[in-house]
């Protein structure tokens, strides 16, 4: 009888990075399928796991951001002892995402060379990023032996959503859902200003499909409202605003009742490719060589001016051309070659 292995993923603390991940759990259980997935994970993005059939159980990691809280972590890690996990796959590069499968005592743990992490991980892998470019494949990468050749091809991220649950959400907030197409916008980027499309396009592009009768939905967090309310001025008010105002998971379903989605490379991008509706994704000093929309019903659009990508969160020649000569008329028609688009109501 063949042993099913027990893995323990500590995964990513950025939503992108983790619907990216679904590719390495779908290889782990495609592989093992009696086997047992768990995944570590941080509180802004352990909901997303929810949604990813491939996971059996979720360990919520509750600590605070940039601390280290070793006391914290190796209790933790000596309450999972008793899991008896044969490995270990440690996701971010960090020393303290890494402590956990230490103090957890689980005999091989596999990552990636990043911060001195000598002894804790003991599979440490070298990056060889001009073979893996794309972010899912580095992952998919640590379940194979080293020195293992790359697969040619991984399963792409799919969540589970529930669409039908959009005009519920909207309802709730005292807003109406219109019967034509909806267009949802996602103009936010934690990771700095270099990823985000100027609020002005995002305002023009909108413009132009309240103008052909959809409806707009301004999606994000607590943290992209001033941008989605300075968008919505702009439009005259005639967007659905709901950035702030919805969880996690309620944005993964209202991606997925959307006709269109336009998103900066952003965590929203990847859970609005991973909901399978059609995608364009804006690219300005990241790749999407690297972290490109990840479905065939999404496209990537870019500028590829010399000076990127550069992967900087301020453009270091502070002018941002790759984005601000990014022009709506550009995004407005890689909408309108998106597939079914010309079907859609209004298109």
């Amino acid at each position: 009888m063949t042993v099913q292995p027990n893995i323990l993923v500590v995964g990513p603390a950025w939503i992108g990075d983790m619907v990216m991940a679904q590719s390495l759990f779908k290889v782990l259980k495609a592989r093992a399928p009696g086997g047992t997935v768990s995944v570590a994970a941080p509180a802004v993005t352990a909901p997303l796991l929810e949604r990813m059939p491939e996971v059996d159980v979720v360990i919520d990691t509750p600590f605070r951001h940039n601390h280290l809280q070793l006391r914290e972590r190796y209790s933790l890690g000596r309450s999972l002892r008793r899991q008896g996990y044969d490995r270990a796959i440690v996701l971010p590069g960090s020393i303290k995402a890494a402590l956990l499968p230490f103090f957890a005592a689980i005999p091989t743990r596999s990552g990636y060379r990043g911060e001195p992490r000598w002894g804790l991980v003991n599979d440490c892998r070298v990056l060889d990023q001009g073979v893996l470019s794309r972010q899912i494949d580095r992952f998919v990468q640590l379940s194979l032996p080293p020195g293992s050749p790359p697969a040619s091809s991984n399963p792409l991220p799919r969540l589970v959503t529930r669409p039908e649950q959009a005009p519920r959400i909207i309802e709730r907030l005292g807003l109406t859902v219109s019967p034509a197409s909806a267009l949802a916008l996602c103009p936010g980027a934690e990771f700095g200003p270099a990823k985000r499309w100027p609020s002005r396009h995002f305002a023009t592009l909108a413009s132009h499909f309240l103008g052909q009768g959809w409806q707009v939905w301004l999606l994000g967090s607590e943290v992209d409202a001033p941008t989605t309310r300075d968008i919505n001025q702009q439009t005259g008010d005639r967007c659905l605003d709901l950035s702030g105002h919805t969880s996690l998971l309620e944005v993964v379903d209202l991606l997925a009742a959307a006709t269109a989605i336009v998103s900066n490379d952003s965590g929203l991008m990847h859970v609005g490719a991973a909901s399978g509706q059609p995608v364009v994704g804006i690219f300005g000093s990241s790749s999407a060589a690297n972290t490109p929309p990840l479905s065939d019903r999404a496209r990537a659009i870019s500028l590829d001016l010399p000076c990127s990508p550069c992967f900087a969160r301020h453009c270091p020649l502070s002018h941002t051309d790759c984005l601000e000569q990014l022009l709506p008329q550009q995004v407005i028609a890689a909408v309108a070659a998106l597939p079914g688009i010309q079907d859609a109501p209004g298109a």
